[in-house]
């Protein structure tokens, strides 16, 4: 095959797997900020949360490492989505993929994507797996924490688990979604349900605290028994820095790295990626913190490290059976969109395959992955991994987007001259990465705190090496017209989008009666699924084995009433729409 038919293959499978990305999303499909605040806030309060919260514990962290670390790496997330990701996503409203193949070239894309796939599976399977540890506690199943599974009965479930997850993605994702939508607030409160019982129960255990009664009782009572800084086992403990550190990198890919510039696209203002704080401080501030209260509680009860523990297990201790629907059902909404996102990504290398059978292959993929607990028991490694892998890619991006103009190197020059393989940037990252591991594997940095020089290098290393490979001469005249001259076409697009007047009000739907009722109870019901934690927690240590028993039953019935009402609700909410 000649150099120009290979050329033309990849750039016909691209074009089969982004048809629609390349244009300007229409102002009828811009979102206001409400939109963007519901999908962080539901997005980021997953199955996850009741692994990294707990681990939290276990790798030593102190409490005003956790309450003020947490407080300020959130921080650096949020600016990073606000001033960076979403700036970019509304200037040119585009995702990443076809973006970066403008920049990049089809090669470079390729290999990003497939990166990419790989990574979402693994992230997936250990939401398969935290949902597989809850659904085990019927069976008696003991519970998994080594790299490999113990029980032949665990991986039948997480088969039977990971079955329903890749069917529903392949037949159900909108239905999923609006499940997700139900579940989200109250996945949000029963986070913090569970903090509220869990805590007389630890503080039954400190004589001279007892009951708490003040801050100042909660911040002696933490420090105590939940966050000590003394690590488990042969760990080196978490300091305030690493605390803060893993915060912003958590969603690294997704904000530095460029990914979100998928949804932020939607956006009608760039000051909407501000609202990515209900995502980090619901969920990466007050699940994490949740979760370290109710597996220090688990590991004080049932006297066994918390490492010990899964998250079905220290969820069922805290909050009974709905406690274990609440994991089962935050590993299953979370795992479904990433396996869809694994399945997209995937599409670069079978273009010509239905989306169900892309699907169906990053599921099984992620099914047999699920079956090794160390997807979750290394969960804060992987993260770390997962991020500092593919944050390169965005430094490429800003460096292309907003330096190259100001120093006199022409944008996109790579694809404008023809090139399929943007050399240096795989080079840039590639040698960024290679620096990053000698960095960790010798000690010199913590993995937590690679990212920041590798973005540096990164970015020094393209503007080095695309000066070396041409990047400051003018695009050929026979390529300008379909580089720069479609950006500009688009650009200009996307900015008269932008500019043009909103629309005001719209019509409101007209929801049945019964549905306006099942409204009503849901919300009555989440009220109350809070409401009768926290009266477990200020009405002392009295007859209190017996009050958090009557409240984890009540908490099962509320669970029941309130998906039941809030699905009708849901349901002809959409229908209306």
């Amino acid at each position: 095959m000649t150099q120009r038919g290979f050329a033309e293959k990849i750039i016909q499978r691209l074009d089969q797997t982004y048809e629609y990305d390349r244009e300007p999303i229409s102002q009828k499909n811009h979102h206001g900020g409400r939109y963007f605040a519901g999908l962080f806030a539901g997005e980021h309060v997953a199955a996850t949360e009741f692994v990294i919260g707990a681990l939290f514990v276990s790798w030593g962290a102190g409490v005003a490492d956790i309450i003020f670390g947490l407080l300020l790496g959130n921080l650096f997330a949020v600016l990073s989505w606000a001033c960076i990701t979403a700036p970019i996503a509304v200037e040119v409203r585009l995702t990443l993929y076809w973006y970066l193949r403008r920049i990049v070239g089809p090669i470079v894309t390729i290999i990003y994507n497939v990166l990419n796939a790989v990574l979402y599976c693994v992230l997936a399977g250990a939401m398969i797996t935290v949902a597989a540890s809850a659904v085990r506690i019927p069976f008696h199943i003991p519970a998994q924490t080594s790299w490999f599974p113990e029980d032949i009965r665990f991986i039948l479930v997480v088969l039977v688990v990971g079955a329903v997850v890749v069917t529903f993605a392949i037949l159900g994702f909108k239905r999923v979604a609006q499940f997700s939508t139900v579940s989200a607030p109250w996945m949000i409160i029963m986070f913090v349900a569970g903090a509220l019982v869990s805590l007389p129960l630890l503080a039954a255990s400190v004589p001279e605290i007892g009951q708490i009664r003040s801050f100042a009782d909660f911040w002696d009572l933490a420090g105590q028994t939940i966050w000590t800084g003394k690590a488990a086992g042969q760990i080196t403990p978490l300091g305030f820095w690493h605390v803060a550190a893993f915060a912003w990198i958590a969603n690294l890919a997704m904000h530095v790295g460029m990914s979100d510039m998928a949804i932020f696209r939607y956006a009608k203002r760039a000051a909407y990626g501000f609202y990515s704080a209900f995502g980090m401080y619901l969920g990466h501030y007050l699940a994490w913190i949740a979760a370290g209260i109710m597996g220090a509680a688990a590991a004080a009860a049932v006297q066994r490290p918390l490492i010990e523990l899964d998250a079905g297990g220290v969820a069922f201790y805290a909050l009974g059976v709905s406690g274990a629907v609440a994991v089962v059902i935050a590993g299953w909404t979370t795992s479904n969109p990433t396996l869809y996102r694994a399945g997209l990504a995937l599409q670069v290398v079978t273009p010509n395959w239905p989306r169900w059978l892309v699907t169906l292959v990053a599921g099984s993929i992620t099914t047999l992955i699920a079956c090794s607990p160390f997807v979750f028991t290394k969960l804060l490694d992987f993260v770390g991994l997962y991020g500092l892998l593919l944050m390169p890619i965005g430094a490429v991006v800003v460096v292309e987007h907003w330096i190259f103009p100001r120093i006199g190197f022409t944008r996109y020059w790579a694809t404008g001259q023809g090139r399929l393989l943007n050399w240096p940037a795989l080079m840039a990252w590639a040698l960024a990465i290679l620096i990053a591991m000698i960095l960790w594997q010798t000690g010199v940095l913590h993995l937590f705190f690679l990212f920041i020089p590798v973005w540096f290098i990164t970015s020094t290393l393209y503007i080095a090496f695309a000066a070396a490979a041409g990047a400051r001469k003018t695009i050929p005249a026979e390529n300008e017209k379909s580089v720069e001259g479609a950006s500009s076409e688009h650009d200009d697009a996307a900015a008269r989008i932008s500019t043009q007047k909103e629309p005001v009000g719209g019509s409101s739907s007209q929801y049945p009666m019964l549905a306006k009722i099942a409204g009503i109870i849901a919300l009555v019901a989440l009220l109350f699924t809070l409401a009768l934690p926290l009266q477990v927690l200020l009405m002392g240590t009295e007859g209190l084995a017996a009050r958090v028993k009557w409240a984890k039953d009540v908490l099962s019935l509320l669970t029941l009433v309130y998906f039941i009402s809030g699905t009708v609700w849901v349901y002809n909410r959409e229908k209306g729409k």
